[in-house]
């Protein structure tokens, strides 16, 4: 889903909201609107290649590795863990074009489980002063040159350093696509994550991801918090864990998956952590290192996947 940004975002500089907005707290109004459903982010070129032959990820996760080709085109490779409901997507440096091939580039998806929703958070981005959001609508080719409509995106500006946001919600035409092997609705409207990802989790240790820690630019965060919000996240704001020692982020709460962001300068951004749950309770830690990261296993029902050079 990289296409989303490489087609909607222009990567200017300069604009955007301003960093203020992301210090407040206020809590969020309403049901919940969106969800976490992936992450991606761009890899040391040593971890990228380690983690797509990694043995181990295969038996950890429902594992896979595979080309898209979305709107205009355009194609990109990645590395996914599919979880339930939510997955991970990985890519080395140089993977994709332009700035959002350098590493430490990541992005965001969080969606709607229900038809309309992405109507009503556009009410509430508004609300909250995003008065002109970006929309965008992805597609998919599945190989016979016929682009199927994907999701709906919306953004809440056309201007990124190195991390961008997006609400998001799965069409009706792609769930009436058999080779989308999505699932049949669970209600009417249904739309959600778990609909959309396959049971293939279920062989597999990997369950869904409940924690991502990014560090980001303090004008991508701004531009991330207001988003979060519309959706019903519950985002607060945090100090310490920097490693530019200024102590500011947020970490937003709610919808199953907590998310920390570090507002750091733009040459440490990029993936610090990530944690999973587990099918099935681990009765020892096991820790396998993946190039330049170490995923720790247990004890218990979680795992923590530490990116960095933990040498």
């Amino acid at each position: 889903m990289i296409l989303v940004l490489a087609v909607v975002l222009t990567g200017a500089f300069g604009g955007g909201a301003t960093a203020a907005a992301a210090e407040e707290s206020r809590p969020a109004t309403g049901r919940q609107l969106l969800y976490y459903n992936h992450a991606y982010a761009v890899l040391d070129r040593e971890t990228a290649d380690a983690i797509e032959h990694s043995a181990y990820l295969r038996t950890f996760a429902n594992f896979q590795v595979r080309t898209t080709t979305g709107a205009g085109g355009q194609t990109w490779t990645g590395r996914y863990l599919l979880g339930r409901e939510t997955y991970l997507e990985l890519f080395g440096v140089g993977d994709l074009p332009g700035q959002d091939g350098l590493l430490g580039s990541a992005g965001m998806g969080v969606s709607t489980e229900r038809a309309g929703d992405m109507g009503a958070m556009l009410g509430r981005l508004r609300d909250q002063g995003v008065a002109d959001p970006v929309e965008f609508r992805q597609t998919r080719d599945f190989g016979d040159g016929v682009p199927v409509p994907w999701f709906d995106a919306v953004f809440t500006t056309d201007q990124y350093d190195a991390f961008g946001a997006w609400g998001m919600e799965y069409l009706p035409e792609y769930f009436a696509d058999p080779r989308g092997n999505t699932e049949p609705a669970d209600y009417p409207g249904d739309v959600g994550r778990e609909r959309y990802l396959s049971d293939d989790y279920r062989d597999h240790l990997m369950r869904d991801v409940t924690s991502v820690h990014l560090g980001v630019t303090a004008r991508d965060l701004a531009n991330t918090v207001p988003l979060l919000r519309a959706g019903g996240f519950v985002v607060r704001s945090v100090t310490g864990g920097s490693p530019a020692g200024d102590g500011g982020g947020v970490v937003a709460h709610r919808g199953g998956t907590t998310l920390r962001f570090d507002a750091v300068p733009r040459d440490q951004v990029g993936l610090r952590q990530v944690e999973f749950s587990l099918n099935g309770a681990v009765p020892h830690v096991h820790e396998e290192r993946i190039g330049r990261s170490t995923l720790a296993v247990g004890p218990g029902t979680r795992a923590v996947w530490t990116f960095g050079d933990t040498e």
